[in-house]
């Protein structure tokens, strides 16, 4: 017998939207038995610019590994302070509680 799915109210804003899958399951609303993956080509992720001051022999040492990759020095720092606060992450998920 196929299982009755939930209708789900059209939400106000982004927030509700948020605030309404936050505390249900979705599994009353999608039927994942035909669910088919989904391509989002057009997704972008969200920046902000941001404004940092670095010594100068950082920088510079930033754009000679920058120009060794051939990247643009700013892709270059975006890649190591994601991968820092990636390993940061982890060795704090694995790091035991301090009471």
């Amino acid at each position: 017998m196929r299982r009755q799915s939930a209708t789900a109210v059209p939400p106000r804003s982004e927030g509700d939207e948020r605030e309404f899958w936050w505390r249900r399951d979705s599994a009353r609303y999608v039927d994942y038995v035909h669910a088919q993956r989904a391509r989002l080509t057009a997704l972008q992720p969200t920046t902000r610019a941001v404004t940092l001051r670095l010594p100068q022999a950082l920088l510079e040492n930033l754009r000679v590994l920058a120009n060794r990759e051939d990247v643009p020095y700013q892709s270059l720092m975006k890649i190591y302070l994601a991968e820092k606060v990636a390993d940061a992450l982890r060795v704090r998920r694995r790091a035991p509680a301090r009471h």
